[in-house]
């Protein structure tokens, strides 16, 4: 079989993790997971869910100081580009099959409970997740939630309808260009998210928003300055009001899909802080 040229930026984004990241491929009832592996085996689990488009490698420049402590899983998200195979699988058709998939995927890492972090749309599926089984989730982390505490604002959907449309490479790109304007995301995975753009058979289904008051762990919101997504400034005072004894913290500087990129010794720091 030929190689795309999703294939290769996405071998070249994963040179960029520490030589010892394992690649596993979790089987679930929708087909196999790819999930990749680091940090020392015996350590407190963690779980990490990406952003639309970004696959699970975004999380390279967040691996070295999370996985000192913690056995990190970043799994490439079930309909989403990436390596994770739905041929052959349950179909995937609603927003309780993605919570069923996360069953099934903890169930094969042998994770009876994790920490959970997730960005964007991640973080949506995050809380979803928390709700369904808190009993699984120790604590969780939400960089830049999005359909959790808001909406999406009028002008950032005009923007992605081109996109979302008639998705291409250079459509990607320029929205990207956008959004993350002012910042500096590696070039690597900017490619890589270009590319997602243009892999066949991408679902990314949607829902309602959850019910994010009713979460009973304790939870961190990382939200992103510039954000374009929503306002930064409403998101806080909606989250500080529906989680009055989590944590919100708004990040100087970066955008809704610059995360988890922007700064990634400050995101770093603040969830091992929370993380423990």
């Amino acid at each position: 079989m030929s190689r795309t040229a999703f294939d290769l930026a996405y071998d070249q984004l994963r040179a960029r993790w520490p030589n010892s990241t394992e690649e596993r491929d979790i089987g679930t009832p929708y087909g196999r997971t790819r999930v990749h592996a680091y940090g020392p085996a015996d350590g407190t689990p963690l779980v990490l869910l990406h952003g639309g488009s970004a696959t699970g490698l975004v999380w390279f420049a967040n691996a070295p100081a999370l996985g000192r402590r913690h056995r990190i899983h970043a799994v490439d998200l079930l309909g989403d580009a990436g390596r994770t195979d739905r041929s052959g699988g349950t179909p995937l058709k609603t927003a309780d099959d993605l919570t069923a998939w996360l069953d099934s995927l903890l169930d094969g890492l042998g994770l009876t409970s994790t920490h959970l972090c997730g960005h964007s749309y991640g973080a949506w599926l995050a809380v979803r997740y928390a709700l369904h089984a808190p009993q699984r989730v120790n604590r969780l982390a939400l960089l830049d939630p999005t359909q959790v505490f808001a909406g999406f604002r009028p002008g950032y959907l005009l923007r992605a309808l081109p996109l979302l449309i008639r998705p291409s490479k250079a459509r990607a790109s320029a929205f990207l260009a956008w959004e993350t304007a002012g910042t500096q995301p590696d070039e690597t995975w900017q490619h890589l998210y270009a590319l997602a753009a243009t892999v066949p058979g991408r679902k990314l289904i949607a829902g309602p928003r959850p019910r994010a008051a009713d979460l009973r762990m304790p939870v961190l919101v990382l939200l992103a300055e510039h954000s374009r997504a929503h306002h930064a400034g409403k998101v806080a005072d909606r989250a500080c009001r529906e989680l009055p004894q989590g944590k919100v913290v708004v990040l100087p500087g970066a955008t809704h899909h610059s995360l988890p990129l922007t700064a990634p010794q400050q995101l770093n720091e603040h969830l091992t802080a929370f993380l423990g």
